[in-house]
């Protein structure tokens, strides 16, 4: 997953509470091993190579994490798509800093992503590609699953107060610190919004995931083009510079936060309202914040 985990847990028991923490930091990397685009032996990897000629048979969290990736493209108009790779590839971000690319390589990429190509047999637990050329990326989404799941594990070993992140951009709060009614947190303030004013957040028993064009980015004439590419239009966001979702699942908050920053403003009310006490936050691109609250 490209990044760092860390956690601070706090209780009683030193011994107990490292032992819970070495077994949420495995499961990452079991997960990682599992949905890497990047790692030729996971599954992920596997769909990808094979997908076009055959139906790939993949484990029952796999598949249902797919599904569940399915249901959130669905929900958000396809600003959320684990078929983004081609344009990702195409911009140059896979790996690297990005390039321009032509307009006939950004179509030709676009032609290949979309669910609309990904075919998902329950009955068999299997993943088909209707086209080739097609690539799953679960960027947006693996990190904050990694995170959920490890937070399942800490809670499951008896930690009551625990906060864990994964490369600062999803984090998630069991319960709340010793001296305080919930962990406080904040995020970094997008480049050229000095004076602008954030809010903290105050999270219990929730996952928070920041989204932001910045970071991975590269510069053409005056633009500057960052490696966040909406599905829909095969180009670089650009309506928004930051957005958050603050909700239960980390594995929500991780592909709903990539989504609202997709469609920036205009699409805020739209994210908010697709699940019930959600907080949210969206930064656009003259860094005018708006912010809903549960």
């Amino acid at each position: 997953m490209a990044t760092r985990f860390e956690m601070v847990l706090h209780g009683e028991n030193a011994s107990s509470l490292r032992a819970a923490g070495e077994e949420a930091l495995a499961e990452v990397e079991r997960l990682e091993n599992q949905l890497s685009l990047y790692r030729p032996g996971s599954e992920i990897a596997q769909v990808n190579a094979r997908a076009v000629r055959e139906a790939v048979r993949v484990s029952p969290e796999v598949f249902s994490l797919l599904q569940r990736a399915t249901k959130l493209s669905d929900e958000t108009g396809g600003a959320f798509d684990i078929t983004i790779a081609p344009l990702v590839r195409c911009w140059g971000f896979m790996g690297a800093n990005g390039k321009m690319p032509t307009p006939e390589e950004v179509a030709e990429a676009r032609e290949k992503v979309g669910m609309r190509h990904v075919q998902l047999d329950a009955a068999n637990r299997t993943v088909r590609f209707a086209r080739e050329g097609v690539m799953l990326d679960l960027g947006a989404i693996g990190k904050g699953y990694a995170v959920e799941r490890s937070a399942e594990i800490l809670r499951e070993a008896g930690v009551t107060s625990a906060l864990f992140h994964g490369g600062t951009s999803t984090v998630y709060a069991i319960g709340h610190p010793p001296e305080f009614d919930a962990w406080k947190v904040a995020f970094d303030t997008p480049p050229a919004s000095a004076g602008v004013l954030f809010p903290d957040v105050r999270l219990r028993d929730e996952a928070m995931s920041v989204s932001a064009i910045w970071g991975r980015s590269f510069q053409s004439g005056e633009k500057t083009f960052g490696h966040v590419i909406d599905p829909r239009t095969g180009q670089p966001v650009a309506s928004a510079r930051l957005s958050a979702v603050v909700l239960p699942s980390a594995t929500e908050t991780d592909a709903l936060s990539t989504a609202l920053l997709t469609l920036g403003k205009t699409g805020h009310k739209t994210i908010h309202s697709l699940r019930p006490g959600m907080r949210s936050v969206v930064v656009d691109a003259d860094g005018n914040v708006e912010v809903n609250s549960a």
